[in-house]
């Protein structure tokens, strides 16, 4: 049994009893955000406290401690594992069916750290200067907590829904999804199954402060993680050779300094710089409407590159090496050595193509490209814009950032939603506010992931306002 933190064990329940049955009337926007902020802290402190680095991922812990939180309150969940360490948690609350379900998905293992490169105790969840730091701060244990105080509120404050609200805290995003989402799609879709998907992918982007524009992801890249493997001949140190393992892997890499897959928009992507293009400074609005302009297209591409790499990997299938490996003697050719590449594709790209298209480059027979191939992340049509769940998202947006606008993204990345949207479920990313200036230094797999707190507290209740705008009985169906 997981023994909740000593904010969890009493003040929560003070904050229970007086905040939320008292404070919080019938009307179902009418939540005393500020009320709330001490007990969401607590749900991402304590949550972060949890080492899910994965592997081996261990998110079982994760889901002992929300399953005690959600039965507390009365709201049924259950626990699907292929492997015990690693429960993927699912809770449910009841609407009247008359309209298919929204699940809300977040995924409760992190990525890996190396201890010495962090200024603080990765796992500490300090809070200083107003964030929160530690790893899952931004990716994803933030929107597990916004998410479970969604069903709380839910419950709670006995909001009649239309449909049903899914809360899935699933396990082994960050590269094992075998146990994770495709375990729950292939083996539990009925536990799962839904209209509409909210999940990671998207943010609020702001200056100085202000919230410019909301980031919803309607598709995302596909990733094809791909081995360079280069053959030579062993030998002495002392003796330089010409086909060196080293040398020719070195070539190769060398290759994607100068060479990338061409630019290509597609409908998502030209949307998204249209509509960048409205918020922006003159000079970066020019950049956007002119990006596909020909005589100002390799111009562009290299501002953003240097500048913007999210922008630039929004345009093309990107390639980027990330791992080297070769040798074992200071004093001993190696005769092999390896290099892994993280290729994102665009949704449409020709996989065989491409492919053929690095031999041509690296023209190096010494090389082998092996594709090392990941089935549950597959190309799939991106989710409308035309929805009720967008228009929603939209909606939120204008409430909470009247000066905003709402942008449909294309995520460089990628997340558990791929599995959703192949069976048909309308899926969107979106996240919390970040600054500009936090992005490259402090975001999600970096040294210094950290997440400001008021971040947390917008991304939850801009969670809640699409949630009960698309899930809640309206007044005019109740007095039917």
């Amino acid at each position: 049994m997981y023994t909740l933190m000593p904010f969890s064990s009493g003040f929560r329940w003070l904050c229970g009893a007086i905040c939320f049955f008292a404070a919080y009337g019938a009307n179902p926007s009418d939540v005393d955000w500020k009320a709330l902020q001490p007990e969401v802290l607590d749900y991402l402190t304590s949550l972060v406290r949890i080492d899910t680095s994965n592997p081996p991922g261990n998110e079982s812990r994760v889901a002992e401690y929300l399953k005690l939180i959600l039965d507390r309150e009365g709201i049924r969940s259950q626990e699907f594992a292929v492997d015990p360490n690693r429960a993927n948690l699912v809770a449910r609350v009841r609407g009247n069916g008359t309209k298919k379900p929204i699940v809300m998905l977040g995924h409760t293992d992190v990525v890996g750290v190396q201890r010495e490169k962090w200024p603080i105790d990765p796992f500490s969840a300090l809070r200083k200067d107003g964030f929160i730091w530690g790893r899952g701060a931004c990716d994803d244990k933030s929107l597990v907590a916004a998410e479970l105080t969604v069903m709380l509120l839910l419950q709670r404050q006995h909001i009649k829904l239309d449909r049903d609200v899914i809360f899935v805290a699933d396990a082994a995003e960050e590269g094992t999804n075998s146990v994770g989402i495709d375990f729950l799609v292939d083996q539990h879709w009925p536990d799962i199954e839904a209209e509409y998907a909210l999940a990671e992918g998207g943010y609020a982007s702001a200056r100085d402060g202000k919230v410019r524009y909301v980031e919803i992801t309607t598709t995302e890249k596909v990733p094809h993680i791909t081995r360079l493997i280069a053959h030579g001949t062993s030998g002495h140190g002392s003796r330089p050779r010409p086909d060196n393992a080293l040398l020719h892997l070195s070539a190769a890499l060398a290759k994607f300094a100068d060479w990338q897959p061409p630019m290509r928009l597609n409908d998502t992507t030209r949307a998204y710089f249209e509509r960048l293009a409205t918020v922006s400074a003159p000079e970066d609005a020019w950049r956007f409407n002119h990006i596909a302009d020909r005589s100002a297209m390799q111009k562009i591409q290299s501002y953003l590159a240097e500048h913007d790499p999210g922008d630039y990997s929004m345009l093309r299938t990107s390639i980027v090496p990330t791992m080297i490996a070769g040798g074992y003697r200071s004093n001993v050719i190696p005769s092999q050595a390896e290099a892994t590449l993280d290729i994102r594709a665009l949704p449409d790209e020709d996989m065989d193509h491409l492919y053929g298209e690095l031999r041509r480059v690296i023209s190096d027979p010494s090389i082998d490209i092996v594709a090392v191939g990941r089935d549950h992340w597959r190309p799939t049509p991106p989710s409308r814009v035309d929805t009720e769940m967008f228009q929603a998202l939209q909606r939120a947006q204008k409430q909470m950032y009247p000066g905003a606008i709402t942008i449909p993204a294309m995520l460089t990345g990628a997340t558990d939603v791929a599995p959703l949207r192949a069976r048909g479920v309308q899926a969107y990313g979106f996240g919390p506010v970040v600054e500009e200036r936090e992005v490259a230094l402090h975001g999600p797999h970096s040294d210094q992931e950290r997440l400001a707190e008021s971040s947390l507290y917008q991304m939850t209740e801009f969670l809640w306002r699409a949630v009960i705008d698309v899930a809640a009985t309206k007044q005019t169906d109740a007095s039917k």
